[in-house]
């Protein structure tokens, strides 16, 4: 993946895909939308399914739950982050 533009592109289209959000196009997330509560409206589920996606996408894992809130606040927040510590 050559930026970080193609890596939130990708992020979005798994979310969509691994949460099964068929009422959410592409078009429809924006980079720095909250991914919980009002935003896109994710719960602690979701959370639990993004978790198991950086692990197996991107080989990140997550040990401290306080930890991942911060990281699933955007789409923005997770593109930085996953830039600076994947390991796939």
């Amino acid at each position: 993946m050559s930026n970080i533009e193609d890596l939130k592109l990708e992020l979005k289209k798994n979310i969509i895909e691994v949460l099964n959000l068929e009422d959410i196009s592409l078009e429809d997330f924006g980079d720095n939308d909250s991914l919980f509560g009002d935003g896109i409206g994710l719960d602690s589920i979701d959370a639990l399914e993004l978790i198991v996606m950086l692990d197996k996408d991107y080989g990140i894992r997550l040990s401290d739950p306080k930890e991942g809130k911060k990281i699933f606040e955007s789409v923005e927040v997770m593109a930085a982050y996953i830039a600076e510590h994947r390991t796939k």
